[in-house]
């Protein structure tokens, strides 16, 4: 399986803002809807360099300092074109 390594700024939210998701029960941040600006991706082909970039990114100075977050994401093997056997599948 292979895996993307992203390196995002954290939005800061207004204490009106977290107030008014803990009153309505709702999220506060939704990645489907609106994702955090990305400021680096890195690819790895199994789960241990994943791991390992992602301890290598962790180490910046603005990730220590909680302006940036580090998310280790899987991604699916895209599925052969021709299943089978003589289409590689």
């Amino acid at each position: 399986m292979r895996f993307l390594i992203v390196r995002t700024e954290i939005r800061t939210a207004a204490e009106t803002e977290i107030a008014a998701v803990w009153a309505g029960g709702g999220r506060l941040r939704d990645e489907t809807t609106a994702p955090e600006p990305r400021r680096q991706v890195v690819h790895a082909e199994d789960r241990e360099a994943a791991l390992l970039l992602a301890r290598a990114l962790a180490s910046v100075g603005a990730v220590r300092c909680g302006r940036h977050r580090v998310k280790v994401l899987p991604i699916a093997d895209p599925e052969p074109a021709y299943p089978g056997p003589w289409g590689g599948g």
